[in-house]
């Protein structure tokens, strides 16, 4: 896998400039807004573009010495894309609806799917 390059151009293009409404923003984002205009904050795109090249190179590298990663993306937008770059190169991804839990209560997601899959696999055998 090649780090792809990322311009400032190619992220203004993608609107990632734009944030949240300024009533429901997070007082610990202070430091990567660089302004607002019609009532929306403004990110800061030269650290959103450096940030993400740290990522990147992060994400590299573990890919790149057999680590997983999962990726998630629950927005219709990138779901598609998530999704084709877990599967290149073979990671694990959720691109659509996040269950609550997944993380933090393991134990009863799984029993829950292998309940399903049961049902599943009892109502194919009928």
């Amino acid at each position: 896998m090649k780090i792809p390059k990322i311009s400032i151009e190619q992220l203004l293009e993608a609107g990632v400039h734009l944030g949240h409404k300024t009533l429901r923003w997070n007082p610990k984002m202070k430091q990567y807004i660089f302004g607002k205009r019609d009532s929306i904050h403004i990110i800061d795109l030269t650290q959103t573009l450096e940030l993400t090249n740290v990522a990147l190179e992060k994400v590299h590298n573990t890919i790149s010495s057999g680590g997983k990663i999962l990726f998630i993306s629950t927005k219709k937008q990138a779901s598609e894309a998530v999704a084709q770059l877990a599967k290149d190169t073979d990671q694990y991804f959720v691109n659509y609806r996040w269950l609550g839990g997944m993380l933090t209560n393991w134990g009863t997601i799984s029993n829950s799917i292998k309940k399903l899959n049961k049902i599943n696999s009892d109502l194919s055998s009928e």
